[in-house]
């Protein structure tokens, strides 16, 4: 089979389909020539189609020609709208697999883009410039640039986004996104612990189980690798030791466990924290934002039922004395 049909080109492979879409629509007969090449296609071809493609590239393809089909749709006749755009579908498809990866690569596959050892500067057709950082890989669809800019990061890579008041910029990453409609900023990803660094503009962050944040100018999101939490860091200048002088803005968890707030609230507040250890897997919702660090202690020794008391600096959980 593969023989066979590298002796056809594309364009004849194309002649082919449309051909046998247009009988289909007409109702006339396909000939026996015809039939016996879909034939082929089943025994030899089909059989290794992946279905999840399949579906794919009939949702994509649908999409596609309901642009096509609006006077009919609207016109009210969408019992026959709906009909032709399945048939037509399925021709196309039928493409797909008939005409090989030519037609595949060319209208559906994703471009990806993988930095190996060095960082690799990509150019999307908007305008926007995607700096990859080594091990990062970025997908993106044939369709880029459509009314929403979506494009998938793993890694971390730094982004300078097209300006766009009309079509936002999107980042798919693992298990958060940041959408904008024109900005500079850095994503960063290692293992759980996930962050956004923006430099220019405005960004909006969001991640499962969490309200959305938006962020600032020399503002920082992160997760702090911990499940349903995050927060807003200012970041400030450099101090004449190299250091950044930073200051947590918001921190919020939805349904953590304390021995993962505790965890947080010590490295950020740089302060040791104890309490009962049979307390550590009890689930924590609360919002520190806004609070100095023993008013955030207390408001969460409040949730637990416990009481505070503070050596040095060091703070101690402990239940309320009767």
């Amino acid at each position: 089979m593969n023989h066979f049909m590298k002796r056809f080109k594309y364009k004849d492979i194309e002649a082919f389909v449309f051909r046998l879409w247009a009988r289909e629509v007409s109702g006339q007969k396909i000939t026996r020539k015809e039939n016996e090449i879909i034939e082929h296609w089943k025994i030899h071809v089909g059989k290794d189609m992946d279905p999840i493609h399949m579906r794919e590239s009939r949702e994509r393809v649908l999409n596609a020609l309901e642009y096509y089909f609006k006077p009919h749709k609207e016109a009210g006749n969408a019992g026959h709208f709906k009909t032709q755009v399945y048939k037509i579908a399925a021709v196309i498809v039928l493409l797909l697999s008939v005409g090989g990866l030519f037609t595949y690569n060319t209208f559906f596959k994703q471009n990806v883009y993988l930095a190996t050892k060095e960082q690799k500067e990509i150019h999307l057709k908007d305008g926007s410039v995607i700096t990859l950082l080594p091990g990062a890989e970025l997908t993106v669809d044939k369709s880029f640039p459509a009314s929403t800019r979506v494009v998938h990061l793993k890694g971390d890579a730094v982004f300078s986004v097209a300006k766009s008041k009309v079509h936002p910029f999107i980042v798919q990453a693992d298990g958060f996104s940041t959408k904008v409609l024109g900005t500079v900023f850095k994503i960063s990803q290692s293992g759980k612990k996930k962050t956004v660094d923006l430099y220019e503009g405005k960004v909006a962050v969001s991640s499962e189980g969490v309200p959305v944040s938006y962020l600032k100018p020399n503002q920082k999101w992160t997760n702090f690798g911990v499940l349903h939490t995050t927060a807003i860091i200012s970041m400030g200048a450099v101090k004449a030791q190299g250091k950044q002088k930073s200051e947590l803005l918001s921190l919020s968890f939805n349904d953590v466990p304390l021995k993962e707030v505790i965890a947080v609230l010590e490295g950020n507040y740089n302060t040791k924290i104890y309490y009962p250890k049979e307390a550590e897997n009890k689930k924590i919702t609360a919002d520190f934002t806004g609070g100095t660090v023993a008013e955030n202690i207390e408001s969460l020794a409040f949730i637990l039922g416990l009481e505070v008391q503070k050596k040095e600096n060091a703070y101690t959980l402990k239940k309320i004395s009767q």
